[in-house]
């Protein structure tokens, strides 16, 4: 039996609310075994850029992130977001470091090909170093991933938060039986949108579409859906969506 790790991704609304990151730092120190965080940070990226006087530019929800912002996100997700969840996951026990996709050259990104809007310095993911992760893991370290990765030639690249936790746990599954945690604003997937507790507790590919040929799974929980599965077929075990407070695995909505 391979040993078990788990890999949990929190978005920047988590992260940037006091009292909630308070509870996911308590729900991942009490999480057994080896593991894995991963974060973002957009809104504190926007806060910043606004009182460094540099504009964010959004479409379709997406960041474009030009030079200047390039320096913004990876001075906060990579320093002061970053930083401020080892210093807490630490204080609680957990042998935390902080990375990027340079450090160590974990996670390499090709620059995204110009289409119909150019993203500026936005990665897509090439490569991930499982091995080295690893070996971190198995010196008793957390890795605490920053949503940052670099192209090999000196150039950083902000790179989507539910990218890098996916390909962690991709690059992690050859060696574990590893369980994908993404932290949700809801309870987990729900069958009724105006009903919080109408969680669903397991959900198979051909459950998946027949969710969403009915309209029971829509909009962007499609893409979140997609995402588990595509980590599922690359050979993780099990991907729970849960509420951040509710990470311990035995909440949520399991993706299997």
């Amino acid at each position: 039996m391979r040993e078990k790790i788990t890999v949990v991704k929190v978005g920047g609304a988590v992260v940037e609310d006091e009292a909630r990151l308070a509870r996911l730092i308590d729900g991942f120190c009490a999480i057994e075994g080896r593991k894995v965080l991963v974060h973002g940070g957009g809104r504190r990226a926007t806060q910043v850029a606004g009182q460094l006087g540099i504009e964010s530019k959004m479409v379709n929800g997406r960041r474009i992130t030009d030079e200047k912002m390039l320096g913004v996100v990876t001075m906060v997700y990579g320093g002061l977001v970053n930083k401020n969840i080892v210093a807490r996951l630490q204080a609680c026990g957990v042998n935390a470091l902080g990375l990027t996709g340079a450090d160590m050259d974990v996670m390499r990104s090709h620059k995204r090909p110009v289409k119909d809007v150019d993203y500026g310095f936005v990665g897509d993911v090439e490569r991930v170093d499982g091995g080295m992760l690893r070996m971190l893991v198995e010196s008793g370290v957390t890795p605490v991933m920053a949503p940052l990765t670099h192209d090999g030639k000196g150039t950083m690249l902000n790179t989507n938060a539910d990218t890098i936790a996916g390909e962690t746990a991709k690059a992690l599954a050859a060696h574990y039986d590893v369980t994908l945690i993404f932290c949700f604003e809801k309870k987990g997937v729900l069958a009724n949108p105006d009903d919080d507790d109408s969680v669903i507790a397991e959900i198979r590919r051909a459950d998946f579409e027949r969710y969403v040929a009915d309209g029971t799974v829509a909009g962007g929980m499609i893409p979140k859906l997609e995402n588990a599965f595509a980590a599922i077929d690359a050979g993780v075990e099990r991907v729970i969506i849960t509420l951040a407070e509710a990470i311990d695995g035995r909440h949520g909505t399991v993706i299997r």
